[in-house]
This record gives C-alpha cells, structure tokens and sequence, in this order.
C-alpha cells in the first residue's frame, strides 16, 4: 500500500501549481526614421529627390550609352539602382520590352506582381512601378520616360538572402522613396 501510496502523493504535491500559460506572441520593431527628400543632382539628363538617409551620390557608371548611378542605403542594406538610357527613333519598343521582361523573371519566386501605372502630363514623367511580392531577388522594379529623348529604369536590391518577411518593413519603408524618386523626376532640357 506504501508503495502506490506515496507515488500518487508524489504525483498531487508535484502536479500542482500554477497552470501553463503560453507566451505572449512578439513582434519585430523596426523604426525608420522620418524621410527628408533633397533635390540630387546627377551629371544626367534628370534630377529628382532623395532620401537623406541614403549615401550621397558620388559617380556615374557607364557602359556604352548605359549609364547608371546607385542610391545606396547602408542602414537598410540595400540599393536601388538607376540605368539611365537615351531613346532613338527606334528604340523605345525595345527598352519598355527589356523593362517589363526584367520584372517578368522574377515571376519564378515572386507570390504576386502588381503594377501601377505612373503619369504626369505636366513634367511629361511616365511610367510603371511594379510591386513584386514573395521570396524575389527584387521587391520593386520601375521604369520612366518621356518616349521622347528619356529612359530610366530602377530596381530595388537587398544584399541579404530574399525572405519576403524579413525584409518587407525595409521594403515597405524603401517603395515610398521609389514613389518620390518617381513623382519628382525632371527631364533636363
């Protein structure tokens, strides 16, 4: 009797106390500053408006008549890269195709791509912004131009691994300075 006994009180002194509760879920906090836009001028044929946050711009990559400059944001880790390209009588059908095709390769990681249609009649600005959702190597992809004279394309890069939970707060936090860049591109003369 002893030995049943003294297990089962075992069990009753041990077994009680407070019941198990779960843990409060926890959530990443990730604050970015206030973005403040300044003019940035490039020795390019347009200006536009940057975030502060980002690295001061300091040199023109080319490569033939393709020249490129990159927005850099250290804190974020990450680039946006801007390829600038003139347009020829007959070669805007091919610079829009080569535009919409680099988006389109994401498509093998990407869950969704939105696109939203850009146009400013005013400073003769149009253009797309496609918004890539997923595990994509690019969360954002754009293109500009005047179909005139003017062609800029830019994508938005991470140097981490694309995990779409991640890094979307930066990502979220990098599109509205894409939509600034976009809204204040001026084509110089």
């Amino acid at each position: 009797m002893k030995r049943i006994l003294i297990p089962i009180l075992s069990l009753f002194i041990l077994g009680c106390g407070d019941d198990p509760l779960p843990k409060p879920k926890g959530y990443l906090r990730l604050e970015y500053p206030q973005a403040v836009y300044k003019k940035a001028i490039t020795p390019l044929p347009f200006s536009f408006e940057k975030n502060e946050l980002a690295e001061p711009i300091t040199k023109v990559k080319s490569l033939g008549a393709i020249k490129g400059i990159n927005i850099k944001y250290p804190a974020l880790k990450a680039t946006i890269y801007l390829t600038y390209k003139t347009v020829t009588e007959d070669n805007l059908d091919s610079l829009l195709r080569d535009a919409q095709n680099l988006t389109q390769k994401h498509t093998l990681k990407a869950d969704e791509i939105s696109q939203n249609l850009f146009e400013n009649k005013d400073t003769k600005v149009y253009g797309m912004l496609y918004e890539v959702g997923g595990d994509a190597a690019s969360q954002s992809q754009f293109y500009l131009t005047d179909s005139i004279h003017h062609f800029l394309s830019g994508s938005l890069y991470f140097y981490a691994k694309p995990n779409y939970d991640s890094i979307y707060p930066a990502s979220e936090y990098l599109k509205k300075d894409i939509k600034r860049i976009m809204e204040s591109v001026r084509w110089k003369k």
